[in-house]
């Protein structure tokens, strides 16, 4: 293979390794509700690739999204670190694996405002 066909090669990986990423699913969280309390069980029967886009649509008053790893995910905890989305429309791109979120306002976890997604 010449230099110019392996350039050509590269090139067309990199568009494609690229066009893979900005034609992913685009899913907003708790559909028309949005993102509230009882969501956990919206990404029920939902297939997820990495890549896809998490659209969170909130009050921002009284709401937030923090990804969380599953141990923390499961105790309703985030740690100090987190970064907190706070916008009330907040985009979130999957990664490969189990996805896990919360909203860390006092008590609303607890009540269901939580999810996991696992993306292939």
């Amino acid at each position: 293979m010449g230099r110019g066909c392996a350039l050509l090669v590269v090139a067309v990986l990199c568009f494609l390794s690229h066009f893979e990423g900005a034609c992913g699913a685009t899913y907003v969280v708790g559909d028309r509700r949005g993102w509230t309390f009882n969501v956990a069980n919206w990404p029920d029967r939902k297939i997820f690739r990495a890549g896809d886009v998490l659209i969170f649509r909130y009050n921002p008053s009284f709401h937030n999204v923090v990804a969380v790893n599953p141990a923390d995910y499961r105790s309703c905890a985030a740690p100090r670190a987190s970064s907190t989305l706070t916008s009330g429309n907040d985009r979130v791109t999957l990664k490969r694996g189990l996805n896990s979120f919360i909203c860390t306002y006092a008590g609303h976890c607890q009540a269901g405002m939580k999810i996991q997604v696992s993306a292939t």
